[in-house]
């Protein structure tokens, strides 16, 4: 059944040409969907796809279902589009521009974090609390979406996200760049015992599996929150939120009167 006119989603755009049209004049293009076929890609599709590989988008193949759903009775061609709700940061730019202010950069880095609704609270979360920006992979994580961007309440245009390919090699980048890499486990220390004044990085992993075994070995702090109740997780989200204000009080000096 298709979605009535008033539900249709207005951040997919359908069919080659559109879809050439947009990434020649450098729309944001979150993910570019394709039919899985076994024939070559010739012509306009083979354009796309040549075009898409220089400009790294993520490419994902999937079945003609799939793209009738996204592009909602368009004609697709075996093509479509996702459009970010808003733009990726590169993030050696970002730590230029946070050393250029003379402050020591607090990040936020979600590993594999798949539910947008997740991914938008934590945007909006680490916004308020002072967080410089968010670093994201392109694969197997929610990205910038319309519905990441109304969960984070408008914040994911303001709080710059980077979408980097490798984990590992954005955290050996800011290991050089004399930020400390903090990963949230229920296997860590204390919460409450660690100092954060310095460089932050805080690492917040999926709900099913939490940070992956490489950041955690990567981590210079392993921290845990106390789980005194019979549930032994908090929401990825929430547990963020709860160590990103622990991070912004000792930056700002706060003490309890």
């Amino acid at each position: 059944m298709k979605e009535p006119s008033s539900q249709r989603r207005n951040d997919v755009i359908a069919g080659r040409n559109a879809v050439l049209e947009a990434m020649k004049t450098g729309q944001q293009i979150d993910t570019l969907f394709l039919q899985q076929t076994e024939g070559p890609q010739n012509g306009s599709l083979g354009k796309i796809v040549r075009m898409a590989k220089e400009q790294k988008l993520v490419i994902k193949y999937v079945t003609k279902q799939k793209l009738n759903e996204l592009s909602n009775g368009v004609v697709h061609q075996g093509v479509a589009a996702l459009i970010s709700a808003a733009e990726y940061k590169e993030l050696p730019q970002l730590l230029e521009e946070i050393r250029a202010r003379g402050e020591a950069p607090f990040l936020i880095i979600c590993d594999e974090i798949e539910d947008p609704h997740n991914l938008g609270a934590i945007i909006r979360t680490a916004e308020a609390a002072g967080a410089h920006g968010v670093i994201i992979p392109k694969r197997r994580s929610a990205s910038l979406t319309q519905t990441v961007y109304k969960t984070s309440a408008g914040a994911a245009s303001v709080l710059p996200v980077c979408r980097v390919a490798n984990l590992k090699q954005a955290v050996d980048l800011l290991k050089k760049d004399q930020v400390w890499i903090y990963s949230a486990d229920m296997d860590g220390q204390p919460w409450c015992g660690v100092d954060y004044t310095g460089g932050v990085a805080l690492v917040v992993g999926s709900e099913g599996h939490g940070v992956s075994r490489l950041l955690k070995e990567q981590s210079d702090f392993v921290v845990s929150l106390p789980m005194n109740g019979q549930i032994n997780s908090l929401n990825a989200s929430v547990a963020a939120g709860i160590l990103m204000y622990e991070i912004t009080r000792q930056r700002t000096g706060l003490r309890a009167k």
